[in-house]
């Protein structure tokens, strides 16, 4: 059957948000590194053409393959453990000549049209424990792959993505509470034995991120750059320094930052266009994840109101954490700003989700 959209349905707002942030994104990245603009663009020209593309696309379509996409996610997981290529510390990336991407932010949009589908066909057995436990270990197998790379930021990221998306599909209240009944003292006894015994079970690396976090006095060396950070942030003030400003006492022109594109764009954002430049940032990610939850609300099935849910939870969450980490809140660890970090397989990844997320707009009930 020949589906037939109404151009009254195509959610235009949400283009307009997702093309203001991303336009935001370039500027910080041009100001962060010019020698990284022009790719910039064209990763922002390519993810508008494939979010329109993915818009016309049934998304229901897309969904009769869910398990082939699992599996191809899967396949593209272990090859970055077998294959990978690795820099800073993690193998993260799978490098083809001279294009390299990274599979765990693949891996996202995938277990969210993976657990969109799965909850719309077990969505009258939701809290059967059956459901919850085949849920875990469909879910634990790429998490896991994840987590070794090692990635505990997208890993935890995914976990809240899948488990949002759990919540909305109506989990129960009693059972939510008694895991978190468990989930408390045993969430209190890791951090205390983190804190002792943590290099048994963490990397060196993320181990001393989450010391220096919690005694950054003794881990000068370690929390140095989240410290800049808070400082490029609040010496912008009201209205910053401006955009590619020659101020000699700047943190970023002193590169006090390392990887300023990246995982700390929004240091370079609080320093450059201050206060103003940092609400209107977060305004457009609550805006975009609002939007999300408002199409998905009209969806005409479960899934496609999953697949809403889950792409708001993205959204929402990596966004917090990687302000939370720009502004000493969280401890520090490598994950991008949503549509304004560098990085163009996090950048077309949000481009396709939110692609899907039009095409449930496009079916409302």
């Amino acid at each position: 059957m020949r589906l037939k959209y109404q151009l009254e349905n195509f959610r235009f707002s949400l283009v307009f948000l997702v093309l203001m942030i991303s336009a935001i994104g370039v500027l910080l990245v041009n100001s962060a590194d010019s020698s990284l603009m022009k790719m910039e663009v064209f990763g922002v020209a390519v993810g508008v053409a494939l979010m329109i593309c993915v818009s016309l696309i049934d998304y229901s379509f897309i969904l009769m393959f869910y398990r082939i996409l699992y599996l191809i996610n899967l396949a593209l997981l272990l090859a970055v453990e077998l294959l990978g290529h690795a820099a800073g510390g993690a193998q993260r990336w799978l490098r083809i000549g001279d294009f390299q991407f990274q599979p765990s932010e693949l891996c996202k949009i995938v277990l969210i049209l993976f657990f969109a589908q799965y909850i719309m066909e077990h969505e009258d057995t939701v809290n059967n424990w059956k459901t919850i436990v085949k849920a875990l270990f469909l879910f634990a197998i790429p998490t896991g792959l994840v987590f070794m790379q090692p990635d505990l930021s997208t890993t935890i990221t995914i976990v809240v993505i899948v488990f949002l998306m759990m919540f909305a599909a109506g989990l129960s209240y009693k059972l939510i509470a008694g895991v978190l009944a468990v989930l408390a003292p045993l969430g209190a006894g890791l951090v205390f034995l983190g804190e002792r015994y943590g290099e048994l079970f963490l990397t060196d690396n993320q181990y001393g991120r989450i010391m220096a976090w919690l005694h950054p006095e003794d881990y000068p060396n370690t929390v140095y750059q989240q410290v800049n950070s808070v400082i490029a942030i609040g010496s912008g003030q009201l209205f910053g320094k401006g955009l590619n400003n020659n101020v000699v006492g700047s943190v970023k022109n002193g590169n006090f930052i390392l990887q300023p594109q990246t995982d700390f764009i929004f240091s370079i954002a609080g320093e450059e266009l201050g206060f103003v430049g940092c609400v209107v940032v977060i305004l457009l990610l609550l805006l975009i994840v609002f939007t999300c939850l408002s199409i998905g609300r009209r969806a005409k099935d479960t899934a496609g109101r999953m697949i809403c849910v889950g792409m708001a939870a993205w959204v929402s969450v990596q966004s917090f954490v990687n302000i939370g980490v720009t502004t000493g809140l969280l401890p520090n660890t490598g994950i991008p700003l949503p549509f304004v970090s560098y990085g163009l397989t996090s950048l077309l990844s949000l481009m396709i989700g939110m692609g899907l997320v039009l095409n449930v707009g496009l079916q409302r009930k």
